[in-house]
C-alpha cells in the first residue's frame, strides 16, 4: 500500500473517530449526570454492604426461607404469565380485531400503575369481597388474599407485560411468510406455533420470559397489599428488606445486594446472547461458493411416488381484489405476469385460501373441491420470492418438513426429503442450515422441500429475481427439467420474459386485477393484447382504432399505414412493431416505406450484440440496430433522426 493511501486511510479513520467523539456539552453533561444519577444509589449499596458477616446474614433462616419463597412464587407466576401471556401476544401481533388497542392499553397498564394500586385492584377482583372472589370461594373453596397463591397471583399481574410486550415485539419483526410457508406444506395452525414461530421468535421469548421472572422476583407493593408479609406464606425477599429495614439496616442491605447481583446478571446474559439484532441467519452465506453444474450429485432414480401422485389438472375462479378464470390440463406450467401491483401475488394467496377478506377462490385440484378446505389441507405448495428457508433447521429438515406435517414417519421422511435433495444437486449441503447457503442452493433447497411435500399445486413467486445472473440461468434450468415431471399445474410469477417464454406453458397476463390475456407464448408474442405486454416482450405497440381501411388512428393523433385492410370501422385495438423491424435515418427516406415521421434519440442501451434506441416522436419508438448502424448515424442522445416502418411490419391487434 502506498504511504498516500496508508495517509489517506489512516486520516478517514481518525475524521470517523473524531466525529463520533465530538459530544456537544449540552448532550454531553446531562447524560453523565443521568449516568451518575442511576449509578450512585447502587454504588450504595455497595459501599455500605456488611462484606464481613455478608454470608452469615445471607445464610440465616429468615433469608433462605424467603428466597425459597422468593423462587418458588417468581416461578408459578413466569409460568402462569407464559401459559395466559404467550397466545396474548400473538393475538397482539397476528390478528386485527375491534378493540385491539384497548386491549395492548390494558397489557401496559400494570407497568404504570403504583404497585398498591394494582395490589387493590387484585384485592377488588379476587378478594373476598371483589368480584370474582365470592365465587371462587364459594365453588372451589379458594381463597386467594394473604396465601402463597395470592402471591403468586401478585407476581404475575405486575410482571406479565414484560413478557407480552418483547415477545409481541419479536412476533412483529417475524415475516408471516415463515407462517404461511409451512402452513402451505400441510401444517396445521398448532403445528406452525409449535415448529416454526416459537423457535424463530425464541430470543425474544426468552427475554420476555427472564425479564418477566426477575420482575416477578422483585416485586413488592402488590404483593404485600393483596397478600400480606406472612412469613414462610408470603414474606418473599423484597419483603423480608422491607421487615429487615425497621430492625436490622445492615441485613437489609445485604438482601437488597442479593437481588440485585440477581437482577444483573439476568440483564447482562440477555444483552449478551438474546437482545443482539441479526442472528438469525436467514441470509445467504456470503463467501459459500455455488456448485456448479458438472459437479453437482444427481440421484439415478427419480424421487419415490407417493400417494398424492397421479394427473391433477386445475380449475379455478378468483373473484374479489383480483379476478382470474383457469382451467389447465395436469403437468401444465403457467407464467403469471403483470406490472407491479396487478395483483399477482394476491392470485397466489387466493389459491392458498390466506386472503379470504379480499379475495375468494373457486378451486378445483385433481377432481377436488378445496374451495372451502383449510389453507393446511389443499396440499398447494408455496415457494417465497426468498425461499422462506426455516433458519432453525437444516437442509434435510427443511425438505422433509411437509412430509413430516402430513404424518409420514421421521425416518420415511428423511429418506425421501434427501432423495428430492439429491435429485436438485443439493444432497451433499443436507446438514447446512439456511445461513450457510448461497442464493442458488437455498432455492433449490425450498424448490425441493415444495416438492417432497406432493402437492397437487405447486406456486413459485418470483423464483429467480433473487439470483445473480449466472445462478439464474442456472437454476431455470433445473426448474424446467423438474417442472416437466411434475404431475400437478404450476403457477409462477415472474417479471422475467425469458422466464415465462422457456418455462411457461401457458402465460396469464394480470393487470388492475383483472385478467388481460391468457394464451400460450406464441399467442402472446404474435397477438399481445396490452401495450405492457408488448413492452414486456420488446415491442412496440400503440393503441389506437381502424377506420375500415389501410390506416390506423393511434390514440396520440398520428396515423399508421398497415398493407392489409383491418375489418370493422373504429375498432379499438393495438398496432404492433417489433424493435428490429423500425429503421433510422439521418434524413427523410423515400421509396417503400409508408409510416414516415421525425423524431429524436432520447436513449441508447446496449442488450446482446445489439442496441435498442429509444426515439421521441409522434409516436415514440423503439428500434434496435447493430453497433456499426448507430456508428455510421452518429447517433447520440440528444440527435435527431427520421424514422420509418414498412406497411406489412405493421400487425393491428384488435381488443
Amino acid at each position: 500500500m502506498s504511504a498516500t493511501t496508508t495517509a489517506g486511510a489512516t486520516g478517514a479513520a481518525t475524521g470517523a473517530r473524531t466525529r463520533r467523539g465530538r459530544t456537544p456539552l449540552a448532550l454531553g453533561l446531562p447524560a453523565a449526570l443521568g449516568v451518575a444519577f442511576l449509578l450512585l444509589p447502587l454504588a450504595g449499596i455497595l459501599a455500605r454492604t456488611p462484606w464481613g458477616t455478608l454470608p452469615s446474614r445471607l445464610g440465616s433462616h429468615e433469608v433462605t426461607e424467603a428466597l425459597g419463597l422468593s423462587l418458588l412464587v417468581s416461578g408459578w407466576a413466569l409460568l402462569l404469565s407464559l401459559a395466559l401471556g404467550v397466545p396474548l401476544a400473538w393475538l397482539l401481533a397476528r390478528v386485527d380485531f375491534p378493540g385491539k388497542a384497548a386491549v395492548r392499553c390494558l397489557v401496559m397498564l400494570p407497568m404504570v400503575l403504583p404497585p398498591t394500586v394494582a395490589g387493590v385492584a387484585l384485592l377488588q377482583g379476587f378478594g373476598r369481597r371483589g368480584i370474582l372472589g365470592p365465587w371462587l370461594e364459594s365453588w372451589f373453596g379458594v381463597t386467594l388474599p394473604f396465601s402463597t397463591a395470592g402471591a403468586v397471583l401478585a407476581s404475575a399481574f405486575v410482571s406479565m407485560p414484560f413478557l407480552v410486550i418483547s415477545l409481541e415485539g419479536a412476533l412483529a419483526g417475524l415475516h408471516p411468510r415463515y407462517e404461511e410457508t409451512a402452513t402451505s406444506l400441510g401444517a396445521a395452525p398448532l403445528r406452525v406455533f409449535r415448529t416454526i414461530t416459537l423457535p424463530m421468535v425464541g430470543p425474544g421469548l426468552i427475554a420476555g420470559a427472564a425479564l418477566c421472572w426477575a420482575r416477578a422476583l422483585g416485586e413488592f407493593g402488590a404483593t404485600i397489599t393483596f397478600a400480606g408479609n406472612l412469613p414462610g406464606t408470603t414474606q418473599t425477599l423484597p419483603l423480608q428488606v422491607y421487615l429487615l429495614l425497621q430492625e436490622d439496616p445492615e441485613g437489609a442491605t445485604a438482601v437488597s445486594l442479593l437481588l440485585l447481583a440477581i437482577a444483573t446478571a439476568v440483564l447482562l446474559a440477555l444483552r449478551g446472547r438474546w437482545l443482539t439484532p441479526g442472528r438469525d441467519g436467514t441470509g445467504p452465506a456470503a463467501g459459500v461458493p455455488e456448485p456448479t453444474a458438472p459437479g453437482e450429485p444427481q440421484a439415478a432414480a427419480p424421487a419415490p411416488a407417493g400417494p398424492a401422485d397421479g394427473p391433477r389438472p386445475l380449475r379455478a375462479t378468483v373473484t374479489g381484489a383480483t379476478t382470474a378464470d383457469l382451467d389447465a390440463p395436469a403437468g401444465t406450467t403457467i407464467a403469471v405476469v403483470g406490472p407491479n401491483g396487478a395483483g399477482k401475488t394476491t392470485l397466489l394467496r387466493a389459491l392458498l385460501g390466506l386472503t379470504p377478506r379480499a379475495t375468494a377462490a373457486a378451486l378445483t385440484l385433481g377432481g377436488t373441491d378445496v374451495s372451502d378446505v383449510p389453507a393446511h389441507r389443499r396440499r398447494i405448495a408455496w415457494v417465497p420470492q426468498d425461499g422462506a428457508l426455516f433458519p432453525h433447521l437444516t437442509a434435510l429438515a427443511n425438505t422433509a418438513y411437509g412430509l413430516r406435517a402430513q404424518g409420514v414417519p421421521k425416518d420415511e421422511a428423511r429418506r425421501e426429503a434427501r432423495r428430492w435433495l439429491d435429485r436438485l444437486g443439493v444432497g451433499q449441503l443436507a446438514h447446512r442450515k439456511p445461513g450457510k447457503l448461497s442464493g442458488g442452493q437455498a432455492q433449490r433447497v425450498a424448490l425441493a422441500r415444495a416438492l417432497a411435500a406432493r402437492p397437487r399445486l405447486l406456486l413459485l413467486d418470483e423464483p429467480l429475481a433473487a439470483l445473480d445472473p449466472s445462478t439464474r440461468a442456472h437454476v431455470r434450468h433445473t426448474l424446467r427439467t423438474h417442472l416437466a415431471d411434475f404431475p400437478g399445474v404450476c403457477l409462477m410469477v415472474t417479471h422475467d420474459p425469458v422466464e415465462a417464454v422457456s418455462l411457461a406453458d401457458r402465460i396469464l397476463v394480470l393487470e388492475d386485477g383483472r385478467t388481460v390475456q391468457y394464451a400460450s407464448p406464441a399467442e402472446l408474442t404474435r397477438h399481445p393484447r396490452s401495450p405492457w405486454v408488448a413492452r414486456m416482450l420488446g415491442r412496440n405497440a400503440w393503441p389506437g382504432k381502424s377506420t375500415g381501411g389501410r390506416t390506423l388512428l393511434l390514440d396520440g393523433g398520428a396515423s399508421l399505414v398497415v398493407a392489409d385492410p383491418v375489418p370493422g370501422e373504429a375498432t379499438a385495438g393495438l398496432a404492433v412493431v417489433g424493435p428490429e423491424a423500425v429503421s433510422l435515418h439521418t434524413a427523410r427516406p423515400t421509396g417503400s416505406p409508408r409510416n414516415v415521421w421525425r423524431g429524436t434519440v432520447r436513449e441508447i442501451t446496449a442488450q446482446g450484440g445489439r442496441l435498442r434506441v429509444l426515439v421521441d416522436g409522434e409516436p415514440d419508438v423503439v428500434a434496435e440496430i447493430t453497433p456499426s448502424a448507430a456508428a455510421d448515424l452518429s447517433l447520440a442522445e440528444g440527435v435527431p433522426v427520421w424514422v420509418s416502418v414498412k406497411a406489412t411490419e405493421v400487425t393491428f391487434v384488435a381488443l
